[in-house]
């Protein structure tokens, strides 16, 4: 296993000619064991393994030993060989498309956006012109954009040209001279094994003399060995010590010096200070009690009067006790917890002996970012959050960014290019004054002194040509749906005329009209394969190609500052390498269930495993940018942390931008977040609520959680253990069965899982890596892989697998990310909840009523398909704790409460207007128990608030709310539940719409917008039936000989209550300055009217009869 990690994947490097690189006689960790003898003269004479092996034996006077050979002035290493440049290139530069029945095929983009791209990462990125005649290809460009000469005449040739050179003669077309394809190092020198480097003689951080070189004015070696404190030779050897192993003595090496200092644990678990916990749990015990005796009286207690009355309200309570019951309970464990950021680089990241350069020990990251509609995603909202990613405070080389554009626009496409484009600015310019956020559009929104806390001088200029080039970049993109309809006009116009010529030249009949497809174009002239703006067979929304295309390829593993004259901005002394970024469509077509958004996820699942495979996810909604830099650092701390190998994903809480300060209807959720999210942190982990979650990758793979007694240590390293030993059902053979037939994948798989395993660095990790194995850089991406990854994303590759059922994310809900949490926790797995002090992620969220309403239809539908799935909590193993399944008892159970509280919401107006009420008589007994009851939940809330954080005021829109979509969208969410269940009637959602964030709209402008629903009908009944009971309860009261005002009050005291809780509805449906659609004045009275006339009818008053027979109105 310990091999599988120094790799991203299985696949090796090979040179043009063949022949596999220099990866012969290499040890596991990439160094290069030499076999020599040394003379009499001094020198070592070098012999092959294979010279050895002849022999039969190996003297005494033959060791091996490991030769470093120093970055001395006559020895600087070079780059990676120009094949795998030009390979990368290659693939940088080319758009991949495939599918179902169709040949992969790599298309070559000379251009990808319209402006100049200049990152040399980027795709489209362009040397100098090639020399060879007739050809007018680039010349290829290494990381800092220089032009690459693979010959040392520095004769310019592109790549194409430099690959047909080596077919046909291997011979350099400018000098005519062989091509020297192993002078070229592969290797990236690797010091785990506690050799030391020297320091280039070069190196500005050094306090060395100016003075290097001699009178002769050659360089002095001497005193540059001096000055560096170092030994010179052919190398500095590393013997091992006699009868020990290399690789185990290079691995004690690495843990020694971890073992020197004192262990630290990377996250803390803070519990809830008693004074407040132990009162809390109390009072839920003594509510408890309470009102088991409360609904004891009220079943022995019946209103003779008014059994009907009675009956329902009864009824109902018993089902709020039981919910609240579901809800409370698993509240009991609320904790806090606490990371420790400096032990985190202390550990993974701090030069040491055996890590000079500082690289890296963290394991990688791939970023998922889905999105699906530009129309309703604006484009910019989603660069701007890619632009916080690619930006973020963490290892460059260890992020992966994916976006899945399940439209397969192209609108998407350019603009994600763009984004790529101002990156090269944009996030140098975050590293070199810290920025936050590192998303432009909020960063430059913010209100303040943008100097605060800004040391450097030149901030204000830099921060000057920022703004202007994003606002520049901000005109762009929203003139690129003009842009690319402008472009595919023209050519198709052009397409027409040349079959207008082509109809005249062959005789046709000039009358015909000619039939062109109105195509959508690429920047660089050719058809778009994805969506079309005019739909036609394989370029539709719901039909396409997979596409994909690296629009960012690997940086380097070594960090690359930049230059003072390289940018408009000085970036000396800032690392200006970007993250890599992969632009994906899958594959869709006609026929298909393409499973929405799970489906999509589940596509970059395999796509990121064969290209980068990051031992950990995260996924991103394309509205949720990251607001704090290092909070990939932050849900790290838990993952590396002692027991963190049985954590399945690290859950952030979701904060919002550009909700009213009222917060009228929730938007913010904190309740939820702050309260109930943190309770279930003491439980098992909170649950998966869909973006801002970092997955451990192997817990996707539907594996269960790792045995640490299955882990038996072999000296100081762990045994490797295949995927039988985490699955015991699960034979190696059957793998295509489970995860398809792509072999890249199913390699990928324990390489993901070592990966991800924290440090063996203490005695009590019993599952763990040793430090210093994710140091080794990534390999090059190369066609194959790329073409493998297009396979993954088809239409038919999940076909007879366990995708959606058992791995990835779950198909069969519209809430697919709570069944996918549901489902890890019921294999035995932990999750956590990561409050950090800066929020980690911010997002939007609908303030109009009616995107509000629908938002809570969509999660309400999917806890009612969860309820009548096999992923009810009922059905959970025993590896699910008990207040964990009451959690998600009460996620499947909530909706249905909806019947009961309309009922209940009407009881208030029956009793009213049949001038009874749901007791016989206000006696003591029930007074004293509902103002017991009541004062057990105001205490309970208090308390709440103070563990929670969340304030009271929040606390009671939370409570407004939760009536308001109890009577509207969870009544409606079981109407279509029930439908699905019963008739099958599928139910299908519109994606909720994200704001552009126009600097001169009304932010709060959708608020006041009030659009007609179906959803408001019951709560306006309830309203007005309230309001109209409570009038005549109060007229006939004042008039009646004998006014029983215990009645009406104990009725009205009640409607007053749900009046209370519809204020904010109330509110929302009159808009700005009460301009109330008049549809809703007409449908409230006809409701109201014809609810009145049926109560006549069914319960009329005394008098009725006479009145009827005398010719008064008879109801028909």
């Amino acid at each position: 296993m310990d091999s599988l990690s120094s790799t991203a994947s299985k696949k090796a490097i090979r040179s043009p000619g063949g022949s596999s690189g220099s990866q012969n006689n290499r040890n596991s960790n990439g160094q290069t064991v030499k076999f020599a003898r040394r003379t009499s003269s001094g020198r070592y004479v070098s012999l092959s393994r294979d010279d050895l092996d002849m022999s039969g034996e190996i003297p005494g006077d033959y060791m091996n030993y490991t030769v470093h050979i120093p970055p001395t002035p006559d020895n600087q290493p070079m780059d990676t060989s120009v094949a795998v440049k030009a390979e990368e290139q290659y693939v940088s530069n080319s758009l991949f498309t495939g599918g179902f029945n169709s040949v992969t095929r790599a298309h070559l983009m000379d251009k990808v956006i319209e402006s100049e791209v200049t990152h040399p990462q980027m795709a489209g990125a362009k040397g100098s012109a090639c020399s060879m005649p007739a050809c007018d290809g680039k010349v290829m460009k290494d990381e800092r954009g220089v032009d690459v000469t693979p010959c040392a005449c520095r004769f310019k040739i592109c790549r194409d040209c430099y690959m047909d050179a080596l077919k046909d003669t291997g011979l350099c077309p400018g000098c005519k001279e062989p091509y020297k394809m192993g002078d070229y190092d592969d290797d990236v020198p690797d010091f785990s094994s506690g050799a030391l480097p020297l320091p280039a003689p070069d190196d500005p951080k050094g306090n060395m003399s100016v003075m290097k070189r001699n009178q002769t004015g050659e360089f002095d070696h001497n005193r540059w060995l001096f000055e560096t404190k170092g030994t010179y030779g052919y190398g500095n050897a590393f013997w091992p010590q006699d009868g020990g192993d290399e690789r185990d003595e290079e691995f004690q090496g690495g843990a020694i010096e971890t073992m020197d200092k004192p262990w630290k644990p990377l996250s803390r678990k803070m519990p809830v200070p008693a004074a407040i916990l132990s009162p809390y749990r109390l009072l839920i015990a003594v509510r408890f009690v309470v009102l088991g005796f409360f609904l004891t009286w009220r079943l022995r207690h019946k209103n003779e009067d008014a059994i009907w009355l009675w009956f329902m309200s009864v009824i109902c309570e018993l089902w709020f006790g039981f919910s609240w019951i579901l809800d409370q309970v698993p509240k009991l464990c609320p904790v806090n917890r606490s990371t420790d950021l400096q032990a985190l680089w202390d550990k993974f990241d701090m030069p040491s002996p055996t890590n000079p350069t500082g690289r890296s020990d963290l394991p990688a990251v791939d970023m998922f970012v889905s999105t699906a509609d530009p129309e309703k995603e604006p484009p910019l909202v989603t660069a701007n959050t890619i632009l916080s990613i690619l930006a973020v405070d963490y290892p460059v080389e260890k992020i992966a960014c994916y976006i899945s554009d399940d439209g397969g626009a192209l609108l998407t496409f350019e603009a994600m290019a763009e984004a790529c484009s101002f990156a090269d600015l944009w996030v140098p310019f975050c590293r070199k004054h810290d920025i936050e956020p590192r998303n432009p559009e909020s960063y430059f929104s913010i209100k303040g002194d943008p100097t605060k806390n800004k040391s450097r001088s030149d901030f204000v200029k830099d921060r000057r040509k920022i703004k202007r080039e994003y606002d520049e970049f901000k005109v762009r993109i929203n003139g690129l749906p003009d842009s690319i309809r402008r472009r595919s006009d023209a050519f198709n116009a052009r397409e027409e005329m040349k079959m207008l010529k082509h109809m005249r030249e062959s005789g046709g009949d000039p009358m015909e009209p000619i039939k062109v497809q109105k195509a959508t174009w690429m920047a660089d002239g050719t058809h778009w394969p994805g969506a079309w703006a005019v739909p036609s067979r394989d370029h539709a929304k719901g039909d396409h190609a997979g596409i994909l295309q690296v629009m960012l390829k690997p940086p380097s593993s070594d960090v690359l500052m930049g230059g003072a004259d390289d940018k408009i901005i000085d970036f000396t002394d800032v690392d200006i390498r970007l993250p890599m970024f992969v632009y994906m469509s899958r594959e869709k077509r006609q026929g298909y269930d393409h499973n929405k958004k799970a489906g999509a996820m589940n596509a970059l699942v395999r796509c990121s495993a064969i290209l980068s495979n990051g031992p950990f996810i995260l996924n991103l909604d394309c509205d949720h940018y990251i607001y704090n830099c290092k909070a990939v650092r932050e849900g790290m701390c838990f993952m590396m942390d002692r027991g963190g190998e049985s954590i399945c994903y690290i859950q952030f809480p979701q904060r919002f931008e550009g909700i009213d300060p009222s917060d009228r209807y929730a938007n913010n959720n904190t309740v939820f977040f702050d309260g109930n999210m943190r309770a279930l942190d003491g439980v098992q982990g909170p649950v998966y609520v869909g973006t801002g979650c970092m997955f451990r990758r192997f817990a996707l793979y539907g594996f269960d959680p790792p045995d640490p007694d299955k882990a038996h240590k072999v000296g100081s390293e762990m045994q490797n253990l295949g995927p039988s030993d985490f699955d015991s059902d699960l034979d190696v053979n059957l793998l295509p069965k489970r995860f398809g037939n792509s072999t890249l994948l199913a390699e990928s798989i324990p390489i993901a899982e070592f990966q991800a395993r924290p440090l063996a660095d203490h005695p009590a990790i019993k599952y763990g890596r040793r430090p210093g194995a994710l140091r080794q850089p990534r390999e090059p991406l190369d066609a194959s892989a790329v073409a493998e990854a297009v396979s993954v994303i088809s239409c038919w590759y999940e076909d007879k697998t366990e995708w959606g059922d058992r791995v990835g994310w779950i198909y069969g809900s519209v809430t697919e990310d709570v069944v996918t949490g549901y489902r890890m926790h019921n294999r035995g797995w932990h999750s956590v909840y990561c409050i950090t002090k800066r929020d980690a992620f911010r997002g939007s969220a609908p303030i109009n009523l009616t995107d509000r309403l629908h938002q809570v239809l969509r999660w309400a539908t999917g806890s009612v398909e969860i309820f009548f799935s096999r992923n009810n909590a009922f059905l959970a193993s025993r590896k699910l704790k008990f207040l964990q399944r009451l959690a998600y008892l009460n996620v499947g159970i909530y909706p249905f409460t909806s019947m009961f509280l309309v009922v209940y919401c009407f009881l208030p107006a029956l009793s009213l207007l049949s001038g009874h009420f749901i007791v016989q008589t206000l006696n003591i007994a029930f007074l004293l128990y509902l103002l017991t009851i009541s004062i057990c939940l105001i205490l309970l809330a208090i308390l709440e608030v103070k563990w929670s954080g969340v304030g009271l005021e929040d606390w009671w829109r939370n409570e407004q709310f939760w009536l308001i979509s109890g009577t509207s969208a969870h009544l409606a969410a079981v109407v279509q539940g029930l439908l699905k269940v019963i008739a099958g009637i599928e139910i299908s959602f519109t994606l909720t719409s994200k704001s552009s964030g126009d600097e001169n709209e009304d932010i709060y402008a959708e608020l006041y917008l009030v659009k007609w629903t179906s959803l408001m009908i019951p709560p306006i009944v309830i309203g007005m039936m309230n309001i109209l009971a409570i009038a005549v309860a109060f007229s006939r009261t004042i008039y009646s000989a004998i006014p029983q005002w215990s009645k009406f009050i104990g009725g009205a005291f009640f409607s007053f209550w749900v009046l209370a809780h519809l204020y904010p509805f109330a509110k929302g449906l009159m808009g700005r300055r009460g301009k109330t659609p008049t549809i809703v004045f007409v449908w409230s009275g006809l409701i109201a009217i014809t609810l009145s006339l049926l109560w006549i009818s069914i319960n009329p008053p005394k008098g009725a009869t006479s009145a009827t027979l005398n010719g008064g109105f008879q109801f028909p």
